[in-house]
């Protein structure tokens, strides 16, 4: 099976790392600006290791699969910097076939190393050794996420963007990610959209940027707060957007019906 389908087409990122263009949804599974392995690092990886590097073992969700790149690099840096580290991730993905096909996909070299991983996740589902339990879950992300209670210490929402997938984004979709989440656990997403930060808050997180060189502006979400990072005044920006909403999930049904 090749990766190029009826569906997907590679796509050359500016990190020199290959993306793929989703025909379905009409976006790039990654910032080509930025680089796909480069954006799930300094989006994902690195600012939610930030906030649990102390801990003996880190419950991860990765919403959503995709091409595997935020779970892959979660392994790599893990592997390096806390290789004593035990790290259960857990990722719902609504494509099977994209999965399936993920045995041809041209990843970077830094991933070679973990070629076996690969393949096991692309056709079983289900990776296992001393310190990584990997899961994916084929379906609706959810349903899924509704299995899970004070469960997870880092969530990368990481899914299409609201405008092309609004049901991962809504108020009531984030008050089910606050319900799997530990209270100190961290969020990470490239969302700074101000109808994604507004469905966060009104579920009790505190907002924060996560900026720098090399890449755009991102979002880190904490039920608690976080010290040496950027906070995000929430009540001054609904003091100066009061008409803006938050996506709901009753205003969506009714777009589709």
């Amino acid at each position: 099976m090749s990766f190029n389908d009826d569906l997907h087409s590679l796509t050359l990122s500016e990190d020199g790392s290959y993306t793929a263009y989703s025909k379905e949804y009409d976006e790039h599974y990654h910032s080509t600006r930025d680089g796909a392995l480069h954006e799930s690092l300094v989006k994902h990886v690195v600012p939610g290791y930030l906030h649990v590097e102390n801990k003996l073992e880190v419950n991860i969700l990765d919403i959503c699969y995709g091409l595997g790149f935020n779970t892959l690099a979660t392994v790599l840096y893990y592997k390096k910097y806390v290789p004593q580290l035990k790290v259960n991730i857990y990722s719902p993905e609504l494509d099977a076939s994209l999965v399936k096909s993920l045995v041809n996909f041209e990843y970077p070299a830094e991933f070679e190393v973990l070629r076996e991983m690969i393949e096991t996740l692309s056709t079983k589902g289900i990776y296992k050794d001393k310190n990584f339990y990997i899961e994916l879950f084929l379906g609706d992300a959810r349903e899924y996420i509704k299995r899970f209670e004070d469960k997870f210490d880092i969530v990368y929402q990481d899914a299409f963007s609201p405008s092309t997938n609004p049901i991962l984004w809504t108020k009531e979709y984030f008050r089910d990610i606050a319900n799997a989440m530990k209270k100190e656990g961290v969020l990470t997403t490239y969302s700074i959209a101000f109808k994604t930060r507004m469905a966060l808050y009104e579920n009790g997180f505190h907002i924060y940027l996560n900026t720098g060189e090399g890449y755009r502006d991102a979002t880190i979400a904490s039920q608690i707060q976080l010290l040496n990072v950027v906070s995000v005044d929430m009540e001054h920006k609904i003091s100066c957007n009061p008409h803006m909403l938050s996506l709901r999930d009753k205003d969506i049904i009714k777009q589709e019906i």
